[in-house]
């Protein structure tokens, strides 16, 4: 079960698996999405395990997907290889929402991309006190993917929206106040509930008992006004309410506005489209949608030139194509949306 980037280990009634790619943030390979998906098979089936734990080594949970390597792929013509990947990823996700045994997310530090898809799925995710909550794809020429288009347009507020078009960063205390979390366990006291776990106590009283009260939330006091301007229809709209609350005097909305300025049109008209049509979605639809849009951006200009942007050549000077959102026709974007002729995600 175990590779030598994932830790999968039978503890008493618990089976924990532990990201060990602390280096690299603990970033998704294949090799891992396999391994975590082997473990949850056999103790599925093992009558003695009665709730699986998932927890990263070092200071992030894990940071995503392994994004140089996917680009390296990619820009090698290697597009089923990426393409297995998400497949893979993407199943798992699904995985991880139906388990039938409690699945225990304790998550500190990091939790990006493919680290969302491994902890917000499960029955229950406990932030630490560094948990650091973001879903920064657009930046890069990317997407929201591992089933963000079903569980953000499910937080309140039209917080998902704005966390989609800004790659905004949620804290724990955040993720507490908007139900992204539903726990504050101290990433010290972790230890102690994979012990509880151990010796079989059901998986909330564990949490519940090494818990602490939840961190303020700074993001909860923008509440009114990430739902008035992020409840817009289209992504113009959107940025004039935001510049008009930030010439009233939001800082908040002065950044926000900032930020998606500095994103792909493309993807963040993709994100958009997502958060409207994600909410009507169950999982599954969701994430066959996810790999409409990933087997096509795959192919884009964008999502090579916002990786060599801020990751490989990392001068944070992206040549977006198109370069405003103006440019964008709705045809285009429908595009990405549409079924694959050479066959659907399937679970």
């Amino acid at each position: 079960m175990s590779e030598p980037h994932v830790s999968c280990d039978r503890m008493g009634r618990c089976g924990l698996i532990t990201l060990c790619r602390p280096q690299a943030l603990n970033a998704l390979t294949l090799g891992m999405v396999r391994a975590i998906a082997a473990a949850l098979d056999e103790w599925e089936r093992d009558p003695q395990i009665s709730s699986v734990a998932i927890t990263g080594a070092g200071r992030a949970f894990c940071a995503g997907g392994d994004i140089r390597l996917l680009y390296e792929l990619g820009t090698a013509g290697r597009h089923a290889e990426q393409l297995r990947f998400w497949r893979e990823e993407y199943r798992l996700n699904r995985r991880i929402k139906f388990y039938p045994k409690p699945y225990v997310a304790l998550a500190d530090g990091i939790v990006m991309g493919g680290g969302a898809g491994l902890s917000v799925h499960g029955s229950h995710l406990a932030a630490g006190e560094n948990f650091t909550f973001a879903m920064p794809e657009a930046g890069i020429g990317f997407f929201p993917d591992v089933g963000a288009t079903f569980f953000l347009p499910r937080l309140p507020a039209k917080a998902g929206i704005y966390l989609a078009l800004t790659g905004a960063r949620m804290t724990c205390g955040d993720a507490l106040a908007f139900g992204l979390a539903n726990g504050h366990v101290p990433a010290g006291r972790f230890a102690q509930v994979v012990e509880r776990l151990t010796n079989g106590e059901p998986a909330a009283a564990a949490i519940a008992a090494e818990a602490a009260p939840p961190p303020p939330s700074a993001l909860d006091g923008q509440r009114q006004l990430i739902q008035n301007c992020f409840s817009a229809q289209d992504l113009g709209a959107i940025l004039t309410k935001l510049d008009e609350a930030a010439a009233q005097g939001s800082d908040f909305a002065r950044e926000a506005g900032k930020a998606m300025r500095a994103k792909s049109p493309l993807s963040l008209t993709i994100a958009l489209r997502q958060m409207q049509i994600g909410g009507g979605f169950d999982l599954g639809e969701a994430l066959r949608t996810e790999f409409r849009i990933a087997s096509r951006i795959c192919k884009s200009h964008d999502y090579y030139e916002g990786v060599r942007a801020v990751i490989i050549d990392k001068d944070n000077k992206p040549r977006w194509n198109p370069a405003s959102i103006e440019s964008i026709n709705a045809a285009e974007i429908e595009a990405y949306f549409a079924p694959l002729p050479e066959g659907e995600l399937t679970f």
